[in-house]
C-alpha cells in the first residue's frame, strides 16, 4: 500500500486530499507547520509532522521513517493580494523553503511530487478559457512564486529524473459534506469564506474590490472548484505518477466563471440573510476574469467534477461555517 507525504496536510486542500487518499487504498503522513493548519482537521490515523518544509534535516528524518512512495506538496502562503504588500515573505516560504524541500528529495528520496500550482501563474490571458498553453504573465507575486517552482519541477525532471504534476486549480471552495472540515484561513481572503462570516455577523461588510472591470457586471469574474473535486485531481495525479507518467501541468477548474455579485447573491440565497456590501477601487494584482479549460486532465487522467452549481457549493461551506462559526477553535 503506497505511502503519500503531504506537505500542508493540516490546511484546506491538504485535509480534504488526506480524506481522499485514505479513500483510495493510500496511506499518508501529513507535514505542517501549523502556521496556518490546524491539526483538528487531520484525518484520525494519519500522524502530523510537525515541522517547516524548510528544515531540510527534519525533512530528511521524515523520508528515513516513513519512506514515502510520493509526495503532495501544498504547503505556501496563498493571499495574492497580500504578496503585493509583502513579497519577501512569499519568495521565502513558497520559493526558498520549497527548493529546501525539493532538494532534499533528490538527494535523499527522489519519488515523484504532485504541486499545488494555480491559475494565478496566467496572470490575464488573451483568450476564456485558459489552456495549458497559454502566456505565463503572473500579475501578482503570489503567481510568480508559483510560476519558479513549477520551472524549478521541470528542470530537475529533465536533469534529476524528479517527475511531477502541476496541479492549476482556480478558485478552491466548498467544504466536506459532513461539514466536520472545511475552510478555517487564519488569513481570510477568500470571497465566499468571508462573505458567510459576513453573514453570521463577524464582519460588518464584505469588501467588494473593483466595479469597473470588463466583465458582464463590473465585477472580476472566477472559476469556483469545490475542494473535493480538487482532492479527486490530487489523488487521480498521484496514481498517473506511480503509473509512470511524465512531468506535465493541468488545469483544474468547473470551466464556467461566476462574478462577485453572483456569488454574493448566491451566499444571501443561501443563507436567506442579505450580506452588506462595501464597493471599492481594485486590488493590485487582481485580473478581470480567470476560467479554466480543464479538458487535458479530464482526457489523460479521467477527472471530472461532481460539484458545479454555485448555490450548492455555497451551501457546503454556509453548512461548514454556520455549524463552526469560529473554524477549528468551536
Amino acid at each position: 500500500m503506497p505511502l503519500i507525504l503531504v506537505t500542508g496536510g493540516a490546511g484546506y486542500i491538504g485535509s480534504h486530499t488526506l480524506r481522499h487518499l485514505l479513500a483510495a487504498g493510500y496511506q499518508a503522513v501529513a507535514l505542517d507547520n501549523l502556521s496556518s493548519g490546524h491539526a483538528q482537521a487531520l484525518p484520525a490515523g494519519v500522524p502530523l509532522v510537525e515541522a517547516d518544509m524548510g528544515d531540510a534535516q527534519a525533512v530528511r528524518r521524515l523520508l528515513d521513517e516513513h519512506q514515502p512512495d510520493a509526495v503532495i506538496h501544498f504547503a505556501a502562503f496563498i493571499e495574492a493580494g497580500e504578496s503585493m504588500v509583502d513579497p519577501r515573505r512569499f519568495y521565502e516560504n513558497n520559493v526558498t523553503k520549497a527548493l529546501t524541500l525539493l532538494d532534499t528529495l533528490v538527494e535523499h528520496r527522489k519519488v515523484p511530487v504532485v504541486f499545488s500550482s494555480s491559475a494565478g501563474v496566467y496572470g490575464q490571458p488573451p483568450t476564456m478559457p485558459i489552456r495549458e498553453d497559454a502566456p505565463k504573465n503572473p500579475l501578482n507575486v503570489y503567481g510568480e512564486t508559483k510560476l519558479v517552482i513549477e520551472r524549478v519541477l521541470t528542470a530537475y525532471s529533465r536533469a534529476y529524473d524528479l517527475r511531477s504534476i502541476s496541479l492549476r486549480y482556480f478558485n478552491a471552495s466548498g467544504a466536506s459534506p459532513d461539514a466536520t472540515i472545511g475552510e478555517a484561513h487564519k488569513n481570510k481572503s477568500h470571497l465566499i469564506e468571508l462573505a458567510l462570516l459576513t453573514a453570521l455577523g463577524q464582519r460588518p461588510a464584505i469588501k467588494v474590490f473593483g466595479t469597473d472591470y470588463p466583465t458582464r457586471d463590473g465585477t472580476a469574474i472566477r472559476d469556483y472548484i469545490h475542494v473535493d473535486d480538487l482532492a479527486s485531481a490530487h489523488v487521480l495525479a498521484v496514481n498517473a505518477l506511480l503509473n509512470g507518467a511524465a512531468t506535465t501541468a493541468y488545469n483544474v477548474g468547473v470551466g464556467k466563471g461566476f462574478s462577485v455579485k453572483e456569488v454574493l447573491d448566491a451566499a444571501d440565497r443561501v443563507t436567506g440573510r442579505t450580506i452588506t456590501r462595501e464597493y471599492t477601487e481594485r486590488r493590485a494584482g487582481d485580473p478581470p476574469e480567470l476560467v479554466a479549460d480543464s479538458a487535458l486532465i479530464k482526457r489523460e487522467l479521467g477527472w471530472e467534477p461532481r460539484h458545479t452549481d454555485l448555490d450548492d457549493i455555497v451551501a457546503s461551506a454556509w453548512k461548514w461555517h454556520e455549524s463552526h462559526p469560529h473554524g477549528f477553535e468551536d
